[in-house]
């Protein structure tokens, strides 16, 4: 009597674990599912496409532990020390856990010239040749972590307030932010200066971000992928020659529909009462 209890127990005991790690399983997939399907996420200077980032990283977090201003990064408001640019990813984060990851409102990437946190990734999930200078020199001057993009409604200089902020704290001075002259035809003896952001010198740092000055930042970083347009391989600039090259040999595509001439005719000669 006593075996068939401890069995019943046995095997109610095994069916529960079995249930719970089934269970587990559905919501560690979901939420993998959810962080990954979140397209805002900024990567350290090197970082591959996003999805091919997520499969190479092995989350040993060597990037975060090398990144130099983790110790001497000092809150300006508060006095108090805090972290370093990249982040690894905890639970609660809208990013993968364990993955790095920077916020540059709260600590933007310095440009270090000798971008530490990439040499000493493992996995090649941080790609040095990215970042390789035609003297074939880490540079960071080649990354492509993002894109500064302008909100021109909350911008102040947009409203003919003097402002260059983001300009001045621009590490790629008057290259990746440039100001625009511009008339100010509402008070007519005034002109504008417009942040104007050059997106083949960018490289997404978001000290702009971080220098603001509105209350929420007017200008920001967002991943190449959702600040950057496609125009489409029907469209070619005629007077640029590596333009014309990128298409090759690609046909265009030709729309149809089933509107007929006579329809078209009809349509054009129909009269019109009012």
């Amino acid at each position: 009597m006593a075996h068939s209890t401890d069995r019943r127990n046995f095997m109610a005991t095994t069916i529960q674990s079995v249930g719970l790690a089934a269970m587990g399983g559905l919501l560690w997939s979901g939420y993998t599912d959810s962080v990954k399907a979140s397209p805002l996420v900024l990567r350290p200077p090197g970082a591959l496409k996003e999805e091919d980032f997520l499969t190479a990283c092995i989350k040993c977090g060597l990037c975060a532990e090398a990144c130099v201003n983790r110790d001497t990064n000092i809150d300006r408001h508060t006095g108090k020390q805090r972290e370093g640019t990249l982040q690894m990813a905890k639970g609660g984060d809208s990013v993968l856990i364990g993955t790095p990851f920077f916020v540059p409102t709260d600590v933007p990437c310095y440009m270090c010239e000798e971008i530490p946190c990439v040499p000493v990734c493992p996995s090649g999930a941080l790609d040095m040749a990215s970042l390789l200078n035609e003297k074939k020199e880490l540079d960071i001057n080649k990354a492509t972590m993002g894109l500064a993009v302008i909100h021109k409604e909350s911008c102040i200089s947009f409203w003919g307030i003097q402002c260059d902020a983001c300009y001045r704290a621009c590490p790629l001075l008057d290259t990746a932010i440039t100001l625009e002259y511009q008339k100010n035809d509402r008070t007519g003896k005034h002109a504008y200066l417009l942040p104007v952001v050059h997106d083949d010198v960018c490289t997404g740092c978001g000290l702009c971000e971080q220098a603001c000055v509105t209350e929420k930042p007017a200008i920001f970083v967002l991943p190449n992928d959702v600040a950057k347009g496609k125009a489409g391989d029907h469209y070619v600039k005629g007077w640029d020659s590596k333009d014309q090259e990128r298409v090759g040999k690609a046909e265009a595509k030709i729309n149809t529909t089933d509107i007929s001439k006579q329809d078209a005719d009809d349509y054009l000669n129909e009269e019109i009462e009012y």
